[in-house]
């Protein structure tokens, strides 16, 4: 538990993107009079890109445990 408070940011900042995403997939499956093949399209991008934050969150969280807080210490 002594990253926790470095694992907080990225995952508050990633729980808001992930929501953000998913809210748009929700509100273009909720508006009546778009064609179905609009809808699909802008329902799977962005849960397609809310998986993609996941997965960034969790390699994130991976590399705060394994010791790699400042990435730009490599560069």
């Amino acid at each position: 538990m002594e990253h926790w408070k470095k694992m907080i940011a990225p995952i508050v900042v990633a729980l808001i993107i992930i929501g953000y995403y998913i809210g748009i997939a929700v509100f273009f499956m909720a508006v009546p009079g778009i064609p179905t093949a609009i809808k699909v399209l802008m329902t799977v991008i962005p849960l397609a890109l809310a998986a993609v934050m996941l997965g960034v969150l969790i390699s994130r969280i991976k590399e705060i445990k394994g010791g790699e807080e400042d990435d730009l210490s490599q560069y």
